[in-house]
């Protein structure tokens, strides 16, 4: 079973100005934020400027949720691609098939794989060209 689907929205450096923007216009409340700088097990050595890009963040909208991050500053960004559906999903089983099923005719942009925050994490691309980032919470 699905538990959510919430929108993120994926910016070029505008993350920070977007999020107190959404908080100020949309009454949103920041659940959570975190910098590229502060994620644990960087991969790679990163620039002052990508320390500071928002890697992750929730805001609250009532009873939904909406995640605001920035992309890699070598990343691919043009107007349009700035919104991807994310799925929360129960268990890393489940999510590896929705994830299967979504790949078929799509295209895979990060593969299904545990990360720090996650027991099963990927995003892919679908036949129809909606972007949809899997994201498996850590059992209780």
């Amino acid at each position: 079973m699905i538990l959510t689907a919430s929108p993120l929205i994926a910016l070029n450096g505008e993350a920070a100005e977007a999020i107190a923007f959404y908080e100020q216009m949309l009454e949103a409340k920041v659940v959570f934020k975190e910098t590229f700088g502060e994620m644990p097990e960087p991969k790679q050595p990163m620039s002052e400027e990508l320390q500071k890009r928002i890697s992750h963040s929730v805001l609250k909208l009532g009873d939904a949720e909406m995640y605001v991050s920035d992309k890699f500053p070598d990343e691919p960004h043009s107007i349009g691609n700035q919104v991807t559906v994310c799925l929360t999903i129960d268990t890393a089983e489940h999510a590896k098939r929705i994830f299967d099923g979504l790949k078929q005719g799509g295209e895979v942009h990060q593969p299904l794989q545990p990360m720090y925050f996650s027991p099963a994490y990927g995003v892919v691309t679908d036949k129809f060209g909606v972007t949809f980032c899997v994201f498996t919470k850590r059992p209780a």
